[in-house]
């Protein structure tokens, strides 16, 4: 009922007041300014709870809030007298003496990636590390075939290592190997080993064709490919050690043999000499018996 809320709300009076709105049959509901007109709304409520209230229905109520404005600030003008002084006092750049045009272009240093720092200090470790490197080209082959090939050489302490030739490219211009630098143009592979084992890294290959022997170094030294078929051919260290052995201990005994040879000759001449006396002086004591 209209009326009710219009004798509940003459209860209420100071700086807490409501704010008129439609009513709830009009279609909008009564709105409190505070949350504490509730008690008195309450009390209001119950004197004519019977005439206007409903069991288990509640008014809907708002809460206004009485205060200052928002401060808005608008965009002014400046003064016209302002604008020629800032316009006087404008800063102005003095002109470079060479244009810019005429200039060299200036490169923009590019910090290099940490990954790859990480791969030249792998690619240095590996060279620096083994006595036989070994470059090859390969080209597609099946996974399980690689997989083999790496086993295989595993087994004589030969490793395959794949680097980005970018990041060979750049390590071979500040070191000695630079010379191994027409190898490394298409896809690449390093067979590497800290003992030189030419014949058995020879002998795999030999079974997988589609990797090719380009060249490589041993010991420091360059090799081609034939320069490498070369020096599997020749013979293990102990065979070669025990050839120089038995070299070196037949110049001593020739050389016994060439200082003996001397005296035994003279005294074969002077044993001959003394049989030839002897046979003379007989013979010409017989001459003189007879």
């Amino acid at each position: 009922d209209p009326s009710a809320w219009d004798r509940a709300r003459n209860h209420v009076k100071g700086p807490f007041a409501f704010k008129s709105l439609p009513s709830h049959h009009e279609g909008g509901p009564l709105l409190p300014s505070h949350e504490a007109l509730l008690p008195c709304l309450k009390m209001a409520a119950a004197s004519y709870s019977g005439r206007f209230c409903r069991a288990g229905w509640q008014p809907s109520f708002q809460l206004v809030r009485h205060g200052s404005k928002s401060v808005t600030r608008r965009w002014k003008p400046m003064n016209l007298m302002r604008q020629k002084l800032m316009a006087v006092t404008e800063y102005i750049p003095p002109k470079p003496l060479i244009p810019p045009e005429c200039l060299p272009p200036v490169k923009a240093v590019e910090e290099e990636h940490g990954f790859i720092k990480f791969l030249r200090r792998q690619v240095e470790k590996t060279f620096l590390e083994n006595n036989m490197i070994a470059v090859c080209h390969y080209n597609y082959a099946p996974g399980s075939e690689i997989v083999l090939m790496r086993h295989r050489l595993r087994k004589y302490n030969i490793h395959a290592k794949f680097f980005p030739n970018e990041v060979v490219r750049a390590f071979l211009l500040e070191s000695k190997y630079k010379n191994l630098l027409p190898l490394f143009v298409t896809r690449n592979l390093l067979l590497v080993s800290p003992e030189t084992k030419a014949q058995e890294m020879l002998r795999v290959l030999k079974s997988i064709p589609q990797i090719v022997l380009l060249g490589g170094c041993i010991n420091n030294t360059l090799m081609s490919k034939e320069g490498f078929a070369n020096y599997a051919k020749l013979p293990s260290l102990v065979t070669a050690q025990g050839e120089v052995v038995g070299a070196l201990s037949l110049l001593p005994s020739q050389t016994s043999t060439i200082l003996q040879r001397g005296p035994v000759h003279l005294t074969s001449l002077l044993d001959q000499y003394v049989k030839q006396q002897t046979s003379d002086g007989a013979e010409t004591v017989e001459k003189a018996d007879s």
